[in-house]
């Protein structure tokens, strides 16, 4: 009987989706296009599919050239409206992710709005130096229509064979993949054989402007939540895995490949802790003595700024950064076809020093 529920609450949650996207293509509702490159990282599937690694590889690589800014709803925050981010917010303030891509590229503008398109035209106004914006989640946000629409795909919760929320985990319907520029397969298996590439391919790309581009997670070792502490991890070593993320069971199986995982504590997305979270930490740590409890950089970001964490479980959090690595040379493909994308968009003088 839930089952059904579900199924006929997607179909009606489909059929909002669906109507919303007519009433842009054929412009009752409208898109804005502005003057500076915008690159868009989406997805249509609810959870952690490698939006935020994505958007700091674009940064990381593009600031480089470009004075950048980032621009996210900021999910999760108690604060409304357009807010420009500083390192001395917290997540409660403007939301975990933002911040941690404030931390990470202090020098970047960062700004959280809800309005999209509003928040360009006061991101203009404010930082005229700006001439590229990244807007992180924004595919489903129809009123900006960005140069670049770059999708992410987790490589094993393939869309193709999900639903609708709520009785599967799509946001959106797979048809408005049609507007997607660009396909990155996440967290693709080192198994992975030419064949299950092809079959990914033949089902995303429909058009002959897509592409599709293949990654893997890449770990670093892992690093103390707290500046202090000079302990390393090293493999093998027994850890309790704690994430509040959108898919905990990919972190909770990346992290038995690298030590003993001896215990878990899967969070919801976007977790805030509380006193009772820092208390079940202490428990499982005196069950077992010789762990130390292993979490997310988004999650290290929120746990890091927190007073109320006490010493002896400050020195036991630990986090693994996480970064994109592409299946053979794709990457640069991927950045010589986001530059030819700019230049024919005849965008001549927004790159430093022209």
């Amino acid at each position: 009987m839930k089952d059904l529920l579900l199924k006929i609450a997607s179909l009606f949650y489909g059929a909002a989706i669906k109507l919303r996207h007519l009433l842009f293509d054929i412009n009752i509702l409208h898109s804005e296009k502005f003057d500076i490159p915008i690159l868009c990282v989406g997805n249509i599937t609810v959870g952690g599919t490698g939006k935020t690694p994505t958007v700091e590889m674009l940064v990381e690589h593009y600031s480089q050239h470009y004075n950048v800014a980032v621009l996210s709803r900021g999910y999760g925050r108690i604060t409304k409206g357009y807010r420009v981010v500083t390192t001395e917010d917290t997540y409660r303030q403007v939301g975990d992710e933002p911040l941690q891509m404030k931390l990470k590229f202090p020098d970047v503008t960062v700004v959280v709005c809800e309005k999209r398109a509003f928040a360009i035209h006061r991101i203009r106004e404010e930082f005229p130096d700006v001439n590229m914006i990244i807007m992180d989640d924004g595919f489903q946000h129809r009123y900006v229509e960005p140069l670049v629409n770059i999708i992410i795909v987790d490589y094993n919760r393939p869309v193709e064979r999900d639903h609708l929320l709520p009785y599967g985990q799509l946001r959106d319907t797979t048809s408005s993949l049609y507007r997607a520029h660009y396909f990155i397969v996440t967290k693709c298996p080192e198994t992975m054989k030419p064949i299950n590439m092809r079959e990914k391919r033949m089902w995303l790309v429909e058009k002959p402007s897509q592409e599709i581009f293949f990654s893997r997670i890449q770990p670093a070792p892992a690093s103390p939540v707290f500046a202090e502490v000079e302990a390393t991890v090293e493999h093998g070593a027994q850890v309790i895995a704690m994430s509040g993320i959108g898919d905990n069971d990919a972190f909770n199986k990346g992290l038995a490949q690298r030590y003993k995982v001896v215990a878990t504590i899967d969070l919801e997305d976007h977790h805030s802790y509380r006193m009772s979270d820092l208390k079940h930490m202490s428990q499982l740590l005196e069950r077992h003595p010789g762990a130390v409890i292993m979490t997310t950089e988004k999650d290290a970001v929120k746990l890091a700024y927190s007073k109320a964490v006490p010493s002896e479980l400050r020195s036991k959090l630990f986090y693994e950064k996480i970064t994109m690595r592409f299946v053979g040379d794709s990457r640069m493909e991927l950045f010589d076809r986001i530059d030819n994308d700019i230049k024919n968009k005849d965008n001549g003088g927004y790159i430093k020093g022209l």
